[in-house]
């Protein structure tokens, strides 16, 4: 599996996730936040096959080309079962203050220990985290196969994410960062919403 790292550009830079097999084609899209013309044109060049969307969280600078996506290709969305709290809510999703209410609905809900899989696609095995703090429903999505890890904006290169935004919570996401990222083996690979990837083994040693 490959990881293809998209930066699109929106209210707020953002970088999406292509997380694809490099045999078959088939993936999936993470945290499609802005730009839906330039995903779906690199989705066409290479003849991907992307079967799902999932979001690390409803921030509507993670969700900005999600319907757009959605339509075009015909696949669903998933998110933590918080998600409805953020995504149906512009206030939540940030939207409201920074682009006028934006809201998403109908999306599949995932939680704490669930896996993304594809059945076209075995290679494909994505196991959810929850990882509050950022927001409420925050999630990891983490494979050990590949060693890496799609934190969106609960740790990033460097520094926390922030949870001064509503629904944000400083005690939580530092519990997750400590006892639910930073526990994966030191050589995962994190890939967040606004930062260069890092990893465990060098988060840690800011953190613990």
């Amino acid at each position: 599996m490959n990881v293809y790292t998209v930066p699109v550009k929106g209210y707020f830079d953002e970088n999406c996730f292509f997380y694809v097999c490099r045999n078959s084609g088939y993936g999936v899209v993470i945290d499609p936040g802005a730009q839906p013309e330039k995903l779906l044109e690199i989705i066409r060049k290479r003849k991907w096959k992307i079967r799902k969307i999932l979001l690390t969280h409803g921030h509507f600078d993670h969700t900005g080309a999600v319907e757009e996506l959605r339509c075009a290709l015909n696949i669903p969305v998933f998110a933590h079962e918080k998600a409805p709290i953020l995504l149906e809510d512009g206030r939540m999703n940030l939207s409201s203050f920074c682009i006028g209410e934006r809201t998403i609905t109908g999306v599949s809900p995932l939680r704490e220990g669930d896996r993304i899989t594809l059945p076209e696609e075995p290679e494909l095995d994505l196991q959810v985290i929850h990882t509050p703090g950022h927001t409420p429903d925050s999630v990891t999505f983490y494979s050990g196969r590949d060693h890496i890890a799609f934190v969106g904006d609960t740790i990033f290169r460097g520094s926390i994410g922030n949870y001064q935004y509503p629904g944000g919570d400083r005690v939580e996401i530092i519990r997750s960062i400590r006892e639910k990222i930073l526990t994966l083996p030191e050589e995962t690979v994190l890939y967040s919403g606004h930062t260069e990837e890092t990893t465990v083994g060098t988060e840690r040693k800011r953190y613990l």
